[in-house]
């Protein structure tokens, strides 16, 4: 391979090469031909909006010497008569792997987790790897090649598919002859990323998207730390990615969510991203459109489900039934708002599904010159090859492809795919299209024939009024050979018909019976249905699919818009404000403008809703403190610290449970971190804004938190045998872990205040911020050694733990959480569920709380957090708390512990309308949410929840026959995989990369 490749570097500094010609040739003679070929008489797209009608293309040496109306041809020059055929010019891949063999995965002995890089002299991590250039390990690949020319496809960007970083792509022509001297356009284009860590490596961090997000954003701060000299050792991984910033940067998103998540790290660094999406854009497109991104677009659509077991078919998701309805439409909508796509072949099974689906897209509304450009002058734009790809104007590489007609549609053939002047004949230009429908006339028997399918294999289907026969069909050099089966179904007989075609429309032969008796046939075109026919197909394209409206969020109990702010007034309710005025009742409550705007009785508001209140209770939203769902990863499990990722890069905010959350009055939730390590990641403060977008949801000028743990999680207990190989591997050296740690943020925060040069490390700048008091720490704890342990290692390093959660032992040293000024966040009554718990009680709150402790009840689980108010309802029965005492357990106090009390957490007049109106006494188990409101608007209506479930069960039932229907059509159907979303607790450990 080094050979070969040596071999190349001689030839980058020529952008285009035909033959060397001070190579030796020992297999022929040596003259080269040169003349010009002109193909006369076409419909030629020049660009996608450029067409010209019975013009001409002139090529030689594999370029475009001109194309037009009135093109003088050269005596020299080949002429090719293409009456009635059109030129496209051939399509662009931007996104492949073509030529790379395929990464093979890190061999070891070791079954141990491996923290370390393998690699010397590159960056810390392996799976960074911008020193890898594709054009290394390319090799030519016939087979691949030959099936992309079919599809359409020149030119192909390739890349190695492997690492967070890979390294850059490698472009080259799709030529059936010569070799990579020639097919070689750009040894290096473009700096690929991906999401998924290299396969060449065991090296466990990141093992969760957040983790690689914090190791894009280290990696950016490194490379420019080391750009200026100010790191002594040799690092060829930065180097490389400097030296690629000028590239065009492509990162495979692959959903949504990602393309928002990556494009806040582009903008931090000043890079725009080119992301490969996920065929999901329609659902927010109003955000993807503000990246102002560049966007590589699969045409994978979904395949219909199997919907004929009814069982199994009630397991499907309105949203995966949604998806197969809608995602077709997905390239209309992004052209709809002006967004700069490109086609992709990437993740399709077979790179001839391409055109079907691009079809599929021109049913659902695509526009066909939107469709051309984003396969020929988009991507040639996007890869920055403008003057040289995607079009056939002067200059321009002779990639072209001459067809029967209109490429978008159904019989269109393909005949050719010209690839930098060199012709590969996907079908004979003087291919016969048999497909349509005839009457056969056999042996004076009356049979009706349809052939259909692609014109390379072609399918047929014989039948009488009263019978079907099995039949076969063969189509080649103009001789037609057809096999069908007799009407006597009891035997096995056939009766064979050959023919020398000459015309479609009429055609006969020799028809061979099972008797060997030989007699003649007649096909005859049904010329009329056939019109018809094309008339019915043309006004059945006219009218698009029936397309279901995207809902906030697109699932079940999604919105048909995104809910809007009211003026509400609340009259005659039992208020609990949780102030000094404690219990209201037949209190009036007004919100405006998103805040509590009055209190009081007799209350009046002009054009507000009014809602009568009488006999039902009017509380603050609870407020879940310890939580883990609407997030995509729960541990960063790499490292024993991993204080640089934040759960605010991994928010889902289509997580179900949100909204059965809002059903349980949960207004506000703190996503924490898992207990993976010792020091975890940043928490994210979050509204339970359902339909709304990720950013959206999370509190302005939020507070911040840091996850720590104590105990057996994080010194790796219950991981297994072979994955107690990490510090620490006991309690004290838990207790060394933050020593360390802290002394090194207290060197780190010193050398930045003293305004010399530093190296910015988003680990230590979180912990800095923690000595510093501007963040403050949740920290999982059990056993009161460890409790007492970590508040004196805060004392040490001057700042207080601001809550100890889960703090099932905590009635041991709740005098000295009193005195340390550290809060409480426990469950009710869990307890004996593992070792370290076997001392819990359920009194655990109450004496807490009697001792001075602002003490909240979380829950730690996505079923729990929708009956917090039964939970605080425990206190009452455990430890004699007043009504008003618990229910502050699950509002007010754990507002306190999130430094969110002036906004949330009581009704006061100028806070925030985060409010729930109860059916019944809050700590009742009988009351029920029947309105969840939040910044003034309503998020849950118990009414309209029962109107949307009989919605949701009308929508899965016409989608449902929608693919029913699909299926009976004859179209793709898949099985169907009941799926099942992993419920995230503080010990879910996700190898997910």
């Amino acid at each position: 391979m080094k050979k070969t490749l040596a071999f190349l570097g001689l030839l980058l500094c020529s952008q285009w090469i035909i033959a060397q010609e001070y190579f030796p040739k020992n297999d022929g003679v040596k003259t080269n031909t040169s003349n010009y070929t002109a193909f006369t008489n076409a419909k030629i797209y020049i660009t996608p909006n450029q067409i010209i009608n019975n013009g001409t293309l002139l090529i030689k040496d594999g370029k475009v010497v001109s194309s037009g109306s009135n093109i003088t041809i050269p005596k020299n020059a080949i002429t090719i008569d293409v009456s009635g055929k059109t030129i496209y010019p051939s399509f662009i891949e931007t996104y492949s792997d073509f030529g790379i063999k395929p990464v093979e995965n890190a061999s070891s002995d070791r079954r141990s987790p491996q923290y370390d890089a393998s690699r010397e002299g590159y960056y810390w991590n392996d799976h960074i790897r911008p020193d890898q250039n594709a054009i290394d390990f390319f090799q030519f690949d016939s087979n691949k090649a030959e099936k992309l020319r079919k599809a359409g496809f020149g030119v192909v960007n390739s890349h190695i598919d492997d690492g967070i970083i890979q390294g850059t792509g490698v472009l080259v022509t799709l030529a059936s002859e010569g070799s990579n001297a020639t097919r070689l356009l750009d040894k290096k284009l473009g700096q690929f990323y991906s999401t998924s860590k290299s396969k060449t490596s065991r090296q466990m961090y990141p093992t969760s998207l957040m983790g690689t997000m914090a190791l894009l954003r280290q990696v950016n701060l490194d490379a420019d730390w080391y750009a200026k000299g100010n790191i002594k050792e040799k690092d060829l991984a930065l180097e490389a990615f400097n030296a690629n910033r000028n590239q065009i940067q492509i990162l495979n998103a692959s959903s949504k969510e990602n393309i928002l998540r990556f494009d806040k790290i582009g903008d931090q660094f000043n890079t725009q991203y080119i992301f490969v999406a996920g065929g999901d854009e329609y659902e927010w497109i109003t955000d993807v459109k503000a990246t102002n991104a560049q966007l590589i677009v699969p045409i994978n659509f979904p395949d219909a489900y199997d919907m004929e077991d009814p069982l199994m078919a009630s397991s499907v998701s309105l949203a995966d039934l949604k998806a197969w309805n809608q995602s077709p439409a997905n390239p209309k909508i992004l052209a709809e708002h002006n967004i700069t796509f490109a086609f992709t072949t990437h993740d399709l099974k077979e790179e001839k599904d391409l055109l079907s689906n691009l079809k599929k897209a021109i049913e659902y509304g695509l526009d066909k010159t939107k469709a051309l450009e984003a396969l020929t002058t988009i991507p040639a734009q996007i890869l920055g090859k403008s003057t040289q790809l995607g079009h056939l104007k002067s200059g321009a590489y002779a990639n072209f492809l001459i067809t029967s007609g209109d490429i978008f549609e159904d019989n269109t053939i393909l005949y050719q795919n010209w690839v930098t002047g060199i012709k590969d004949e996907i079908n004979p230009m003087n291919t016969k299209d048999l497909r349509g429908d005839y009457t056969l006339q056999i042996d004076n028997t009356e049979y009706q024939l349809t052939i259909n399918g692609e014109i390379e294999k072609l399918k047929s289907k014989i039948k009488t009024e009263d019978n079907e026969f099995g039949s076969s069909i063969a189509f080649k050099d103009d001789w037609l050979k057809l096999t069908l089966t007799t009407k006597d179904t009891t035997k096995q007989e056939f009766i064979r018909l050959m023919s020398h075609v000459k015309n479609t429309y009429k055609f006969s032969g020799k028809a061979y019976l099972p008797n060997g008796k030989e007699t003649t046939f007649i096909a005859s075109k049904k010329e009329d249905a056939t019109n018809d026919k094309k008339e019915k197909d043309k006004n059945n394209k006219t009218e698009q699919p029936n397309i279901y409206p995207v809902t906030y969020p697109n699932t079940a109990f999604g919105y048909e818009s995104l809910p809007q702010q009211e003026t509400i007034l609340f009259k005659n309710a039992t208020v609990w404000t949780n102030e000094a005025d404690g219990i209201l009742e037949q209190t009036d409550v007004l919100i405006k403008n998103g805040k509590i705007s009055k209190i009081g009785k007799n209350l009046s508001a002009g054009n507000a809703t009014v809602v009568d209140a009488t006999g039902k209770h009017l509380t603050s939203g609870i407020i879940d403190e310890h939580s883990h769902i609407a997030t995509e990863s729960v541990n960063e499990a790499g490292q024993n610290s991993t204080a640089e990722v934040t759960i605010e890069d991994v928010i889902d905010a289509e997580d179900i449970n949100i909204y059965r959350n809002l059903s349980g009055g949960v207004t506000s939730i703190q996503i924490l971190h898992g207990s993976a390590n010792p020091i975890g990641g940043r928490s994210a403060i979050i509204k339970l804004k359902w339909g709304e977008t990720p950013e959206n949801l999370i509190y302005t000028n939020t507070p911040k938190f840091i996850k720590f743990a104590l105990g057996e999680n994080v010194k790796q207990s219950n991981w297994g045998d072979y994955s107690k190989n990490r510090f620490p591997q006991t309690r004290m050296g838990v207790e060394q872990v933050y020593v360390d740690y802290f002394q090194r943020a207290k060197e780190y925060d010193a050398l930045k205040k003293s305004g010399k040069p530093y190296r910015k490390d988003i680990e230590l700048e979180t912990l800095a911020e923690i000595l510093n008091k501007e963040r403050f720490i949740s920290c999982h704890s059990y056993v009161q050694s460890e409790i007492n342990m970590l508040m004196k290692v805060a004392e040490q390093f001057n700042f207080n733990i601001n809550t100890f959660t889960h703090i099932l032992e905590g009635y041991k040293v709740a005098d000295k959480m009193v005195k340390h000024g550290v809060g409480g966040s426990t469950f009710s009554d869990w307890w004996a569920y593992k070792y370290e718990v076997n001392d819990a009680i359920p009194f655990n709150a109450p004496i807490m709380h009697n001792a001075g402790v602002t003490v909240a009840i979380n829950s730690d689980d996505a079923e729990m957090s929708r009956r917090l108010n039964q939970e605080a309802a425990k206190s009452v029965k455990y430890g004699d708390i007043s009504e008003e005492d618990a229910w502050k357990f699950v509002t007010l106090n754990p507002a306190k512990l999130l430094h969110i009390d002036d906004r949330v957490g009581s009704i006061k007049v100028g806070k925030d309308a985060d409010v729930v109106l109860w059916s019944d006494h809050p700590l009742s188990i009988y009351a029920k949410a029947e309105k969840t409101i939040i910044d003034g608007t309503v998020y849950f209506d118990i009414e309209k929840d029962k109107a949307m479930r009989n919605a949701l069960k009308t929508q899965k039932s016409e989608l449902t026959n929608l693919m029913l229907q699909a299926k009976n059509k004859g179209l793709k159907t898949k099985p169907i995989e009941k799926k099942e979303k992993e419920q995230l607790h503080c010990d879910s450990v996700e190898h997910q990369l």
